[in-house]
């Protein structure tokens, strides 16, 4: 054997060890530059590896604690929890129940029009309206039998019984019309270019010719009305704003020395003259609550006003001791 012949796989594989080195030293070394390690010459291809990124860790939940039985039982929901049970349902057939399921039968009976599904709705329907009969059977007896409920007793119904409280009414409300005009007069605010100021000046002096008023008008601008009417009048000397006028024509209830109550600004009827004036004497004390209720049409009848706080939250739970209760809070009056 020729010892060349040995000597050459020696050789090659050393060689071959010796670039497998440096290869990992280039590796190792990326940054170094072709004149400091010319030696290995251009045919040296080498792939630079990518920086490695500092991946932080992902950090994973704390475990849950786990529950007892006890505690996982007390946390358990029910999936939908019923609306009402059967111990707060209204009684079946009651008002409550009917207001409550009424329209279910009803929506039941339209989506599938059966023969026992609308005669159910009918029959329920039969139901409420049969108790609605008995309650007004049992209302007009009660009404009739008790004073205090019965409107009849403060305003007749029947046409001869309310003609006669309206001739009544308007006989005390024109003598209570005079007894006002005997201490008090009416100040009107007008403009001569105001056109409503032009037709209320008439009514006024109706009122003063029936019922005896004095009249005592200012005007605005200092010029009289076209009409003639309260030719004799006086220039606004700051009275209007003292007042608080607005619009015209104005009306006040003037009693001397210094009492004021305002009537209107604007237009009105004779009618609505005269009402205004009985409610304005009867809040200033002119005249009594049970005169001025004649003058309504309306008998003086009794009122159920009680005092605040006078009675209490027990007896309201019991029907005969609040209707007692009441009773006991009425303002009683002479009649006319």
């Amino acid at each position: 054997m020729n010892p060349k012949n040995g000597l050459l796989p020696f050789l090659l594989m050393l060689s071959l060890q010796t670039s497998v080195v440096c290869g990992e030293e280039a590796v190792q070394s990326p940054t170094m530059s072709y004149f400091e390690d010319k030696q290995r010459g251009w045919f040296w291809y080498e792939v630079l590896p990518e920086p490695v990124k500092n991946i932080q860790p992902e950090k994973r939940p704390d475990p849950v604690p786990e529950l007892t039985k006890t505690e996982a039982k007390a946390s358990e929901k029910p999936a939908s929890e019923p609306k009402s049970t059967a111990a707060n349902q209204p009684q079946p057939l009651s008002s409550a129940w009917l207001k409550q399921n009424l329209e279910h039968y009803l929506n039941q009976a339209i989506d599938d029009p059966s023969p026992e599904n609308v005669a159910a709705f009918y029959y329920l329907q039969r139901v409420m309206m049969d108790k609605a009969e008995r309650f007004t059977n049992a209302a007009r007896y009660v009404v009739m039998s008790d004073p205090q409920l019965d409107e009849t007793v403060r305003r007749p119904v029947a046409t001869y019984a309310a003609n006669e409280a309206n001739h009544q009414a308007s006989v005390v409300a024109e003598r209570a019309l005079k007894a006002i005009a005997a201490q008090a007069g009416i100040l009107f605010f007008f403009r001569s270019d105001c056109p409503y100021c032009h037709v209320q000046a008439p009514i006024l002096a109706m009122l003063e010719n029936a019922y005896g008023f004095k009249i005592y008008p200012v005007s605005l601008d200092g010029l009289p009305m076209p009409n003639g009417f309260f030719s004799q009048f006086k220039r606004d000397n700051g009275q209007a704003a003292m007042l608080g006028v607005e619009q015209t024509p104005a009306l006040f209830l003037m009693k001397p020395p210094k009492q004021v109550v305002p009537l209107a600004q604007g237009a009105l009827s004779l009618e609505e003259i005269t009402g205004r004036i009985l409610l304005a004497a009867k809040e200033a004390g002119w005249i009594d609550a049970s005169q001025y209720q004649t003058t309504q049409g309306i008998r003086n009848t009794p009122m159920l006003l009680p005092a605040a706080g006078s009675i209490s939250p027990a007896v309201t739970q019991e029907p005969l001791s609040l209707i007692q209760a009441l009773q006991r809070s009425a303002h009683f009056g002479s009649t006319p």
